[in-house]
């Protein structure tokens, strides 16, 4: 399916570009999210006459995503979960967890834009942990689990 991109998709193309991309993908996805239009001779038309308006939201966009990346980048923040003597946790420390505890910290954070590479945190101590702000806003964030006896 032709589909001409609303906004910057990672791996797919930035904003404006026209791409082919399968039906489920674009039906159950880019098109109900509002990250792409079918590309139709009229969809075409009314993209290029909104273009402007949709380069200069982008744009913003981004630099607000760039001003909480500078205020974010390099952050640390700690979470407390029960814990075993051996340092290992009862249950783990989720991307939920982190994103919740960055909400609190007073950072707008939602869970799908925390990465953990390597799942989730499963042990007490530092751990590095990238936050996507925007597709080209990536920052990493210190978590610190403490592990809490009893």
């Amino acid at each position: 399916m032709q589909i001409i991109l609303l906004e910057k998709v990672a791996n797919l193309g930035n904003l404006g570009e026209v791409v082919k991309v399968k039906d489920g993908y674009a039906r159950n996805f880019l098109i109900p999210s509002g990250a792409a239009r079918r590309a139709t001779e009229t969809a075409v038309k009314e993209f290029e006459a909104k273009r402007i308006e949709l380069e200069k939201a982008a744009a913003a966009k981004l630099a607000a995503s760039q001003a909480e990346g500078e205020k974010l980048n390099g952050k640390t923040i700690s979470i407390t979960q029960k814990a075993g003597v051996d340092g290992r946790l009862f249950g783990s420390v989720t991307n939920h967890d982190i994103a919740e505890a960055l909400g609190k910290a007073g950072f707008k954070v939602v869970k799908s834009q925390v990465r953990l590479p390597n799942g989730p945190l499963k042990t007490v101590g530092e751990h590095p942990v990238t936050v996507a702000l925007h597709t080209d806003v990536v920052v990493d964030v210190n978590v610190t689990v403490v592990g809490e006896t009893d």
